[in-house]
C-alpha cells in the first residue's frame, strides 16, 4: 500500500466565504488559512498547493479582544535609514481593515513560493459586498 500524494494537475478547487463581522481576528485567520492550505481536504498533500479559494467579507467588523487595539504594533520599513512605520491595531482597522485581515491569513500559510500561490487565492474585502458572485461561494461558518 503507498501514501496517495495529489497532483497539481488534478486539484479541484471551490469557493468559500467567511463573513469576520463580530468574530475574533484569529478564528476568523486559522480556519481561513486552513481552507487555502487544503488541511480541510481528505486528498491534502503537504508539499501541494490542494487548497479552495477564500473570501473574507466584514473584514472592518472583525473583533479584538483584550488591549489588543492599542498594545498590537503593525512594523514596516522602507529599507531606509529611519523609515520604519509603526501603526497600531486601532489605526489598521479604521483605515486599512483589508490589509490586518490579510497580514494575520499569510502569516499563517507557508513561507516561500508555495505560500505566495496560496496566498494568491485569498480575497478580503471590508464590506458585504464581492465580486465573486459568479463563483457561487459556500458559505463557512466559523467556530
Amino acid at each position: 500500500m503507498s501514501t496517495f500524494l495529489q497532483k497539481k494537475e488534478n486539484v479541484e478547487r471551490k469557493w468559500y466565504v467567511i463573513d469576520a463581522s463580530g468574530i475574533s481576528l484569529g478564528r476568523v485567520a486559522t480556519k481561513a488559512a486552513s481552507v487555502l492550505r487544503g488541511k480541510h481536504k481528505v486528498t491534502y498533500t503537504p508539499s501541494v498547493d490542494c487548497g479552495d479559494y477564500v473570501i473574507v467579507v466584514n473584514a472592518s467588523k472583525v473583533k479584538l479582544t483584550g488591549n489588543k487595539l492599542e498594545d498590537k504594533m503593525y512594523y514596516n520599513h522602507s529599507g531606509y535609514p529611519g523609515g520604519l512605520r509603526e501603526r497600531n491595531a486601532k489605526v489598521m482597522l479604521e483605515k486599512y481593515p483589508e490589509e490586518m485581515m490579510e497580514r494575520a491569513i499569510k502569516g499563517m500559510l507557508p513561507k516561500g513560493r508555495l505560500g505566495r500561490a496560496m496566498g494568491k487565492k485569498l480575497f478580503v474585502y471590508c464590506d458585504e459586498n464581492h465580486k465573486h458572485e459568479a463563483q457561487k461561494p459556500v458559505e463557512l461558518k466559523v467556530d
